[in-house]
């Protein structure tokens, strides 16, 4: 299997900028929504000071847990709860939410991008298995490229949210599954079904609980979850993705395991960093550790 080590950039949006950093602290613009939020990794100075940053609501925060709690403070009259973003076609609702999360990922923009190559370029029918989905981007992504899609997150609320971002985006005569689940259950129960999937993409949290409270821990859970996945996919598969935030883990540590499941079927194994570039600088915000599998 050869290895690739690539820093990935989004710098493809419209709609989303990165205004300034520092001070832990990051200011956002969000379509017509600015936003502060905390980002522990934004350690260097500001290029403008941080108390002199305009925005319509920022996030305080309870502590210094990545997905820790908090509450936003609305700073402008024009701040809104809700609002229509649009990226490659698709459209979607941005949202605050009182995990500090706006509703997208706008990093990810880099993997919907390559399954969306990836799929078109298969020029056959491809079934995609996006777990831990969140409010869908990725599954709309995989669906437009005309991929059918499951798409797993244990918050009947996420999937609600990607279900209306569906309909949003015109694509509701397409293929996507929403499945409130426990990802491992799932994956347990798809396997004894003898479902397979031509691609598979997952973005585990930290730590998480499924719908019927089980928890799900990083690093305790995902050498078992990796095991499944080898045997969730289709004898010439053509992509597997996976993701790490907020964790103490190295993108080597990543890859190597995810290798150590795919190194069968040969390709190329993707491995590195994401970041978000600065408005009007050389400055990137690193973001989540990936590692992502092609077939050769």
């Amino acid at each position: 299997m050869k290895t690739e080590t690539k820093l990935l950039i989004a710098d493809d949006w419209d709609d989303y900028a990165l205004l300034d950093s520092g001070h832990l602290k990051k200011l956002e613009r969000f379509g017509s929504q600015t936003v502060i939020r905390p980002d522990p990794q934004a350690f260097w100075e500001p290029v403008r000071p941080v108390d002199s940053w305009k925005a319509d609501a920022a996030f305080l925060s309870k502590n210094d847990d990545e997905d820790g709690g908090g509450n936003w403070e609305t700073l402008s009259p024009r701040a809104a709860e809700d609002w229509p973003m649009r990226w490659n076609g698709l459209t979607f609702t941005a949202r605050r939410t009182a995990f500090r999360h706006m509703g997208v990922f706008q990093e990810h923009s880099v993997h919907w991008r390559f399954a969306q190559e990836q799929i078109r370029a298969a020029k056959r029918p491809v079934k995609v298995l996006n777990l831990f989905g969140y409010t869908g981007m990725m599954s709309l992504a995989c669906a437009a490229a005309g991929a059918e899609v499951t798409h797993l997150d244990a918050s009947p609320k996420s999937n609600g949210y990607g279900k209306d971002n569906q309909a949003l985006s015109g694509l509701s005569d397409r293929t996507i599954r929403w499945i409130a689940d426990d990802a491992m259950k799932f994956v347990a129960r798809e396997i004894r079904r003898e479902n397979r999937y031509d691609a598979i993409v997952l973005d585990p949290p930290k730590f998480g609980r499924g719908p019927k409270n089980e928890t799900w821990r990083f690093e305790q859970d995902l050498p078992e979850l990796l095991d499944n996945i080898k045997e969730l996919l289709v004898e010439k598969p053509l992509f597997v993705i996976a993701t790490a935030y907020a964790v103490r883990l190295s993108y080597l540590a990543l890859s190597q395991t995810l290798g150590d499941r795919l190194a069968a079927f040969g390709g190329v194994m993707e491995q590195g960093e994401m970041a978000l570039p600065q408005q009007g600088s050389s400055r990137l915000l690193p973001t989540a550790l990936y590692a992502r599998w092609r077939a050769s």
